[in-house]
């Protein structure tokens, strides 16, 4: 096990409203910035000195030639990145609303990353890889889903962890029943999920965490992450929980924020020793440890417009924490 976090999935533009609190047809204008959730997961890791590298497809167009040059601006490793004239890279709109939080219109009918195929993926993408993570955007009805299977078959042989965040959006599925049913067939597959508490209840049935753990706690998964925005933030083992609160400000943007917390999560969870071995035996102070340092990236993200821009280094969280 190495120390690379690998994430597979889509990597795209948000356009940025330049008002907040209003309807699509009252935005004036738009800024585009690089987002895409399991792209922002690669900004969260690497902003933190991690070392980060995203598979996925893009258009051979400007907006995948700009997502390119600013991962790469970001440290993150575009190596394994392909690029296509068959489909066009992805873009997705954003309303805001008063406090903060964001709805999506997605121009991806098909885009350049649902068209990344398993016989794309190659051993080698994994080579000192601590955990691969990917959300499911990209595990409808197209070739990505494939790759995803032998993506994850390829991570698990080489003894990474694997991280899953449904990061549920309901506008990109046919049906409702086929999103539950496909975040279900990947949740066993990993080691570590996170969940928000806008999922919870459509994919358990429940609204409280502490009854949906044991369905949660199926397959591989022997952690569980439950984030609750201002509410803050708890981790789960079979033994062990820890809760941290969150930081008080005043949230201008939440693009991107739960995929900074996972990604600054995971980074944490290997600063702090985590392994395959371990993980479901980690202590409560680690969990929480791991828990109140993401509550404080977030914090720092929400203030400012976009993802990956808005994210902290190091050097700003020492500095404003």
């Amino acid at each position: 096990m190495g120390d690379r976090l690998v994430a597979i999935g889509e990597a795209l533009i948000d356009f940025i409203p330049d008002k907040k609190g209003c309807e699509f047809d009252q935005v004036t204008g738009f800024a585009p910035k690089l987002g895409g959730a399991p792209a922002n997961v690669c900004g969260a890791y690497a902003k933190l000195g991690g070392r980060a590298r995203l598979l996925t497809q893009l258009g051979d167009d400007p907006f995948g030639h700009k997502i390119v040059k600013e991962l790469a601006e970001d440290n993150v490793d575009t190596s394994c990145i392909s690029l296509t004239e068959q489909a066009n890279t992805a873009l997705a709109f954003v309303s805001l609303g008063k406090d903060g939080n964001r709805t999506f219109s997605f121009y991806r009918k098909p885009s350049a990353d649902m068209l990344y195929t398993a016989e794309q993926i190659r051993e080698e993408y994994f080579e000192e890889a601590y955990v691969l993570h990917f959300c499911s955007v990209s595990l409808g009805d197209f070739p990505m889903r494939k790759a995803h299977r032998e993506a994850i078959r390829v991570a698990r042989e080489k003894g990474s962890l694997i991280s899953f965040d449904p990061n549920l959006r309901f506008q990109l599925w046919e049906s409702r029943e086929a999103l539950k049913q496909t975040v279900w067939e990947f949740i066993p597959k990993a080691d570590i999920l996170k969940l928000s508490d806008e999922e919870l209840e459509f994919l358990t049935d429940e609204t409280d965490i502490r009854k949906a753990l044991p369905r949660l706690f199926t397959g591989d998964v022997k952690l569980v992450v439950y984030t609750c925005g201002g509410g803050g933030a708890y981790a789960y083992t079979r033994e062990a929980w820890a809760f941290a609160e969150a930081r008080k400000v005043n949230a201008l943007d939440t693009t991107g924020a739960g995929d900074g917390f996972i990604g600054s999560f995971l980074w944490k969870l290997h600063q702090l020793g985590a392994t395959g071995e371990n993980l479901q035996d980690l202590a409560q102070e680690i969990l929480a440890e791991s828990l109140d340092f993401s509550n404080e990236f977030c914090g720092r993200s929400v203030t400012l417009y976009g993802a990956i821009a808005s994210y902290p280094d190091m050097k700003d969280y020492k500095k404003i924490f």
